[in-house]
């Protein structure tokens, strides 16, 4: 089975943290126009072949910015029908006069909050359009409008924010009781407002200690985690993304938007052009050959996100590739205890080195 990224590259404010291909609503925004040439796209890729499609994301940006019906046209295309998980991203600050139903009747099942805080004493620094009152009550809606699943997205390490402050946010997710929490470090990307001027953030061991402290928080209320940053109830973990950690094919559809697909033995890179004008003007994307060498470090740098890993085996299965490749580095790994043996999954201390884990994968 394969997966569907939709971009959405408008928000009505870009964040200062945010390094994703997110465009101000003000430059260009045409729903009507850009719905249409992604059904245009989904067609010329459906053209170059595919495995039957299983999950959509709609990403951004905001998606929340488009109105269901535009939702529902794109999910009416036929190849879509066996679709079983639909998440929409939404940013609590664009939602005050949409009705979260009208978004669940389009086709919306899985439904990701934008929350990143609940205290308006940080909200304003990450420009954010929202408040806590408004997080909390968007928060309240989609649970209560009946989606498979709502995800709420949380950032902790914020500039100057306290451990105490960020637990707090931490609690306040809990109490909501979503079937999905997303909860992550704030990181700061080079092609951003905060890349280019680094606000001051909490100190290294109260970070580290707030990630001990966070995931036994989120443990002790029911919440497994899955993925690096990735936490679920009942087995609520998002498929797509899954999909996405254990070498799945995808398509990428929307300005800026990337695939990965299996076609004559081959594997492809797609990438669609990032400015939503180019794209609307039907600008061709690039796609290129994932070369043999590169493909043990695109496997691990996924999979090894996973708490539970993956077999030995699926590393031949997905990539074609004979586990042999990687025995000295699966050896290496092994004996300094960071790696579980007779199985692609990292132990404790290897998942606390995740980044140099991955990175005994650049050369083999």
């Amino acid at each position: 089975m394969s997966g569907l990224y939709i971009h959405i590259p408008w928000c009505i404010k870009k964040c200062p943290y945010c390094d994703f291909n997110s465009h101000e609503k003000d430059s260009g925004f045409d729903e009507k126009r850009y719905v249409a040439r992604l059904i245009e796209d989904f067609e010329e890729e459906l053209q170059r072949g595919t495995d039957p499609i299983a999950t959509v994301y709609f990403g951004g940006g905001t998606p929340s910015l488009f109105a269901p019906q535009s939702f529902a046209k794109i999910l009416a295309r036929p190849e879509l029908a066996n679709v079983t998980e639909v998440t929409m991203e939404a940013n609590p600050g664009t939602l005050e006069h949409r009705d979260f139903n009208e978004y669940r009747d389009a086709g919306i099942n899985r439904l990701s909050l934008g929350i990143q805080s609940f205290n308006d004493k940080y909200l304003p620094v990450l420009g954010r359009i929202h408040d806590a009152k408004e997080a909390q009550t968007a928060c309240l809606r989609a649970l209560e409008a009946g989606f498979s699943s709502v995800n709420l997205d949380l950032m902790y390490g914020l500039p100057e924010q306290s451990i105490e402050d960020a637990l707090h946010d931490l609690k306040t997710a809990i109490a909501l009781q979503p079937q999905h929490i997303s909860w992550y470090e704030l990181t700061l990307e080079p092609n951003t407002v905060f890349g280019k001027h680094p606000p001051k953030l909490p100190p290294l061991n109260d970070r580290i200690e707030l990630s001990t402290r966070g995931v036994e928080l989120l443990t002790e209320s029911g919440y497994q985690r899955y993925e690096v940053s990735a936490y679920a109830k009942d087995r609520h973990i998002c498929a797509h993304n899954h999909n996405y950690w254990t070498f799945g094919s995808y398509i990428g559809i929307g300005a800026g938007a990337h695939g990965k697909i299996r076609r004559d033995e081959k594997f492809l890179r797609t990438r669609k052009p990032k400015m939503p004008s180019s794209y609307l003007n039907g600008v061709d994307g690039t796609a290129t050959v994932i070369e043999r060498d590169e493909l043990p470090v695109e496997y691990m740098m996924n999979a090894l996100r996973l708490t539970t890993g993956v077999p030995d085996a699926s590393f031949t299965d997905q990539t074609e590739l004979p586990l042999s490749l990687i025995e000295p580095q699966l050896q290496r790994l092994r004996s300094w205890g960071l790696m579980e043996k007779g199985r692609i999954q990292l132990t404790p201390l290897g998942y606390s080195q995740l980044d140099s884990v991955v990175a005994q994968f650049l050369t083999h």
